[in-house]
């Protein structure tokens, strides 16, 4: 199974922002950070913003935060919401299947449970989980960790 780019410029624009807490950043600088293009992220944070993931603020000093502390969004509740199917065979699509053993088919159930396991094992983790390294993070994405709360960069607060 492959999720679209869709999905996957979803959580890594989630996974930037939930590694550099507090910082409104800009499309543009999440698109350097990765190497994507930027026409593609407008629309993807766009959706984001809808769906209640992250706040924008338009203007000169504007950019994005996430909306919600990073424990409260779930990896399987965006990769539901981004994805526009899981019709990961031809036959789980009523519609459109033309495989003619599919009435009879065992493979069809094998692979209805692998996707649901497959969900079910993204709704075990939040964006917590994901950015707990924010600080090696950083460094990959370009993130002056010294704008990192001294407890992510793994240091003592106090």
């Amino acid at each position: 199974m492959q999720l679209t780019l869709y999905s996957d410029y979803s959580l890594r624009v989630l996974i930037y922002l939930g590694a550099h807490p507090g910082h409104r950043a800009t499309i543009s600088e999440i698109a350097q950070s990765y190497g994507i293009s930027r026409n593609h992220l407008v629309k993807v944070v766009h959706n984001l913003a809808n769906l209640g993931f992250i706040d924008t603020v338009r203007g000169r000093s504007g950019g994005m935060i996430l909306a919600l502390v990073p424990a409260l969004i779930n990896i399987g509740d965006v990769v539901r919401k981004t994805e526009p199917d899981f019709d990961i065979v031809e036959c789980f699509n009523e519609t459109t299947n033309t495989c003619p053993i599919s009435p009879s088919c065992a493979l069809i159930k094998v692979l209805k449970i692998a996707r649901n396991r497959f969900i079910e094992t993204l709704d075990e983790y939040t964006l917590a989980d994901v950015v707990a390294n924010a600080s090696q993070l950083a460094v990959y994405l370009r993130i002056d960790t010294s704008a990192l709360p001294k407890i992510q960069r793994g240091q003592k607060g106090g």
